[in-house]
């Protein structure tokens, strides 16, 4: 066994993992794409693919599926196995990928979506399927677990070899935060002999949830006062559903005569849309709380308040709208690290307005420009939006508490939920500070009691740092 990481190792961007399980039989854990610093000058598949059988998808967020096109132009033509949800979001992913940022040519784009819809293997959590092999037995097989991320999100255990003599090895994924709406929080594994685990917050803890609805609740408040605009910028699935299910709670329970009434909520995003319409069709992965709501006749994802945007000449008449008018709104809209996506148009025209608030939820990676903005927005300073110099006079608030990604809590206790621990955990899908602190605290909890059978030898728990296998292309830093 082996396995060879070719991205999210040096940052939180382009997962990608490679998993060999036989001399001639290897299978990738997502094919994401690299952003911010960890972008590179070329986006072809740089490693050889020559033994790898299958992808497996834990979901479809472009860090995680955007190198997808690019591994079929490489020779690819394996399954590609992923959750039943998944199956039904990654086309819409993929096809929005390619548009932005390959080719608007309909004639590729259908082609790739075609080798795409031909490759999806869907699968149902909790059960077990076999890894293509050389020789046509089986030597390894696979199965999904919840993980509490976004819709169809996915961690994945894989068994090599035959029982007694096993081993396990356990890709995280991306793992959920605990308590957060709609979808029900990731459950540790029953076993890992090798754990690959995200550590995006491993040197963090988020708000509770009640602390940050209420945080998110007064920030608006205090934003709308002055008739100015709220952006948010949110990823287009996962973020967006979860802050729209808030909102809606927020008004929900506000009295009558309250301003939270008339406030629009704009979503200014065509694939959000589509992705909200998902969520409301996968309605049996919600969790108990958000089944309630519906059983009450309440619409979380469909309240009154609530406008979609669709094509680019709403998007550009709502700007125009909001710019002479002074009337609050919140707009939500992609991406949620403002690397593209029309959230860039609204920064460029209302950053510099002292009445705008921006409200970021979610990780902004090094390098993007979301991160400048919450680097240089608290002293005024400035950043380049379309090569023009925009100054930050907009209020900057971040809220850690809307995260989709496990807080260092809820990592540790992945492992320590686990009944047999592994023996060896990588570390990957953070930055080195995430990493190194993650790492210290495995370290303290799990200590010297836990003890493994590895090789006929006692051993402790090893921790390791994956950050020296990406290729040079992907380690460039921006000039």
């Amino acid at each position: 066994m082996k396995i060879t990481h070719h991205g999210a190792v040096n940052g939180v961007t382009g997962s990608c993992h490679q998993l060999d399980y036989e001399k001639h039989a290897s299978v990738l854990i997502d094919c994401g794409l690299f952003q911010g610093e960890d972008s590179g000058p070329s986006l072809a598949i740089d490693f050889d693919i020559s033994t790898v059988t299958a992808l497996i998808v834990t979901h479809c967020h472009i860090d995680h599926v955007g190198r997808i096109p690019y591994l079929f132009a490489a020779g690819f033509s394996g399954p590609i196995f992923t959750s039943k949800a998944s199956a039904c979001l990654l086309p819409l992913v993929i096809e929005d990928a390619l548009k932005v940022g390959v080719t608007r040519d309909q004639k590729i784009i259908n082609a790739c979506l075609s080798l795409l819809a031909k490759r999806i293997v869907a699968i149902e959590f909790n059960s077990w399927f076999n890894l293509p092999t050389s020789n046509n037995k089986p030597t390894a097989k696979a199965r999904l677990q919840r993980a509490g991320h976004i819709l169809g999100s996915a961690y994945v255990e894989i068994d090599i070899g035959n029982k007694p003599n096993t081993h396990r090895v356990v890709f995280s994924g991306d793992l959920g935060a605990p308590h957060t709406p709609l979808l029900p929080s990731p459950k540790a594994p029953y076993k890992a002999d090798t754990l690959v685990i995200e550590s995006t917050y491993g040197d963090k803890n988020h708000q509770g949830r009640k602390e940050r609805t209420q945080t998110l609740k007064k920030v608006i408040e205090k934003a709308v006062a002055d008739n100015g605009v709220v952006l948010v910028p949110a990823f287009s699935i996962g973020r967006t559903q979860e802050l729209l299910y808030e909102l809606e709670q927020i008004i929900h329970n506000a009295a009558k005569n309250s301003p939270w009434h008339s406030l629009e909520v704009i979503v200014d995003s065509p694939m959000a849309a589509n992705f909200t319409t998902e969520y409301r069709n996968f309605k049996a992965l919600w969790d108990d709380e958000a089944k309630k709501r519906l059983a009450k006749g309440r619409h979380p994802l469909n309240f009154t308040q609530l406008h979609t945007i669709d094509s680019h000449q709403e998007h550009i008449a709502v700007i125009n709208y909001l710019s002479n008018r002074k009337q609050p709104a919140i707009i939500l809209a992609a991406s949620g690290m403002c690397t593209g996506g029309r959230i860039v148009n609204y920064l460029e025209r209302f950053l510099s307005d002292k009445t705008t608030d921006v409200i970021f939820v979610g990780y902004q990676g090094r390098g993007t420009l979301g991160r400048d903005i919450q680097t240089y927005g608290p002293s005024n300073g400035y950043v380049h939006i379309n090569d023009r110099k925009v100054t930050i006079n907009a209020a900057i608030h971040t809220i850690s508490g809307y995260s989709a990604h496990a807080d260092q809590t809820g990592l540790i206790k992945f492992v320590t939920g686990m009944r047999k621990k592994p023996n060896l955990i990588k570390i990957v899908h953070g930055d080195d500070g995430a990493k190194n602190a993650l790492a210290a605290k495995y370290k303290e909890v799990l200590g010297d009691e836990v003890n493994f059978q590895v090789k006929n030898e006692r051993c402790k728990v090893k921790v390791h740092l994956i950050n020296t296998f990406l290729p040079p292309r992907a380690s460039l830093h921006r000039e």
